[in-house]
């Protein structure tokens, strides 16, 4: 027993000394770059604490003090450089995939090797698939996500003659998972219960078992991992739902060809479309996809369509405009891809709900591969971790005039001036409006999310009317680090539409 428990307290020393050798290390790599809080090597293990309850606060201090330049801050596994100004983002999209790199910044904040499996690391083909036959088809395939819109809808909040409450974000969560899935894996697998519970809970599981495997030295987490993901259990759930169906189309296409008949037109069919041979073409690879793939699409579809109700339940002098736009541009275009893209003031109103609510105080995170140097001269070494300050530049006044009041119209109103049409789009990436990310990895899905929120908005707009349970009030978001969350227990008012 003496033995089993001194060998315990050694290998906990040893863990402790390896983490502190390596945060050491790290700090005195980027001692140059100046801190925001406690910059002392034991002190700013206090800061890291404090970053986790006042997080946008501390970023927004160093963004008055050094906005243009760098600074950094200590988070609880790792030292941040955060940047900020036009010349640093831009210097950051310039920026070679083998000096900074996002997808090793997403292995290390998500310890996708342990958490999502190692193959979307080392071949992460779907985003290919998502940047490329997603968005071709969107046009081809508006038909089924409207048709999925209306019927969630009326499952998750029937239309009523009076008003009623509805938890707005379990029941948009619902509404944005089975739409979604509609163009994923179609009917009648998005609709099933438990394969939507499945892919929400997911999602949850991943973040936190990242959070706790970060927490160890490298050699320990492929251990830690064992105690920690939710991969392997996920994926005898997802399995049970996925499994018989990919068996089945692998088997059509092998005995009749690619386009064998009736083949369903969704991402299931275009990644396996691309799922050549070798570990690609398996159940479980092609499952461990679709399991991605929602993870990246529902939460952040469904907090950006949360954010923007509760915009328009709280300023519901939004809703006649934006209908009579919706309604005549109906009339003209039908429900299609190319009508949504017609809607201006829709288009304005759902950029200007995500850049307040939309965004965390860190954005565009990256992995430095090689020492990079800026355009002012800063240099960060190796093994460093940049983000921008993504919430403070979407808040700057040199930005945007009244940064901090809602204003509804106001990309619209910018898209009326001479040659600023398409940069002002809601999926044009721009270096004062990083919700979707700059370069060659803004985010691949980011025409889909859009037309999928453009869809959702009309829907409500045409079939309710809606107002806040607290007249006039957008639900205080939660923070938590750099994460800004909307509220998730606020209770949103609809009724059947009223024609006035």
């Amino acid at each position: 027993m003496a033995f089993w428990l001194n060998s315990f307290v050694y290998a906990l020393s040893l863990l402790c000394l390896v983490k502190v050798w390596n945060a050491y290390q790290t700090y005195v790599k980027l001692k140059a770059i100046p801190t925001v809080g406690p910059s002392g090597f034991i002190s700013s293990w206090i800061g890291a604490f404090r970053f986790l309850f006042h997080g946008r606060e501390i970023i927004q201090e160093g963004y008055s003090k050094y906005r243009g330049s760098a600074f950094k801050v200590p988070l609880v596994d790792r030292w941040m450089v955060i940047v900020s100004g036009d010349q640093h983002i831009d210097d950051m999209r310039k920026a070679l995939p083998d000096h900074l790199s996002f997808l090793d910044e997403i292995e290390n904040t998500l310890q996708t090797t342990y958490t999502l499996g190692s193959s979307l690391h080392s071949d992460p083909y779907h985003i290919d698939v998502v940047r490329s036959a997603l968005t071709r088809n969107i046009a081809a395939c508006f038909p089924v996500v409207r048709d999925e819109i209306e019927a969630s809808f009326k499952d998750e909040i029937p239309e009523a003659e009076d008003w009623k409450k509805v938890p707005a974000y379990s029941s948009i969560l619902q509404i944005v998972c089975r739409t979604t899935n509609r163009l994923f894996v179609g009917l009648p697998l998005c609709r099933n219960p438990e394969y939507r519970a499945l892919n929400i809970e997911h999602t949850i599981q991943v973040v936190t078992s990242a959070q706790a495997i970060n927490a160890f030295p490298e050699f320990l987490k492929p251990l830690v991992a064992n105690f920690f993901t939710p991969i392997s259990r996920s994926m005898r759930k997802a399995e049970k739902h996925l499994g018989p169906i990919i068996r089945d189309r692998l088997e059509k296409e092998n005995e009749y060809g690619r386009d064998w008949p009736g083949k369903p037109n969704d991402l299931l069919s275009w990644l396996i479309e691309v799922a050549y041979g070798g570990e690609r073409r398996t159940v479980r690879d092609l499952t461990n996809r679709v399991l991605a793939l929602n993870f990246a699409a529902i939460h952040t579809t469904s907090m950006g369509f949360i954010n923007a109700l509760y915009c328009l339940a709280a300023h519901p002098e939004c809703a006649r405009p934006l209908r009579e736009e919706i309604e005549a541009v109906i009339k003209t275009d039908g429900w299609t891809k190319q009508a949504m893209g017609k809607m201006r003031k829709l288009d304005s109103f759902l950029q200007e709900a995500q850049r307040i609510y939309g965004v965390g105080a860190l954005g565009m995170g990256r992995t430095v591969r090689k020492d990079f140097s800026f355009s002012d001269g800063t240099v960060v070494p190796a093994g460093a971790h940049v983000s921008v300050a993504a919430f403070a530049t979407h808040i700057d006044a040199d930005n945007y005039e009244d940064p901090y009041e809602f204003k509804p119209w106001r990309f619209s109103e910018m898209r009326e001036q001479e040659g600023e049409s398409i940069r002002h789009q809601m999926v044009t990436p721009r270096l004062d409006y990083i919700l979707f990310g700059v370069g060659r990895t803004a985010c691949p899905g980011r025409f889909f999310a859009v037309n999928e929120l453009k869809t959702l908005l009309s829907h409500v707009l045409l079939n309710y009317d809606v107002k806040m349970e607290k007249p006039g009030q957008v639900p205080p978001p939660g923070w938590f680090g750099s994460a800004q969350l909307p509220n998730t227990k606020a209770k949103v008012m609809f009724r059947k539409r009223k024609f006035s």
